[in-house]
């Protein structure tokens, strides 16, 4: 099980598992918020959390020349 933790304070610390239905990302062009299947993003092999970055079905069709995807937004 992989998770992330964050130290809220002295007193507090949060852990959440990850898993398939809780990973989001920001769109780098418009800033809404996105739905991540990690497995789906990294299935070529090429792991970077820092630079990879998921593009809302609304810009990925603006960016592909109005070809329609299955993916919603969140």
């Amino acid at each position: 099980m992989f998770y992330v933790k964050e130290q809220l304070n002295d007193a507090m610390e949060v852990s959440v598992e990850i898993n398939d239905e809780n990973v989001y990302c920001r769109c780098p062009k418009c800033g809404c918020e996105v739905q991540v299947d990690l497995a789906e993003v990294f299935a070529d092999g090429d792991i970077d959390l820092f630079s990879t970055a998921v593009l809302c079905s609304s810009c990925t069709e603006k960016m592909m020349g109005g070809k329609h995807f299955g993916c919603e937004q969140v």
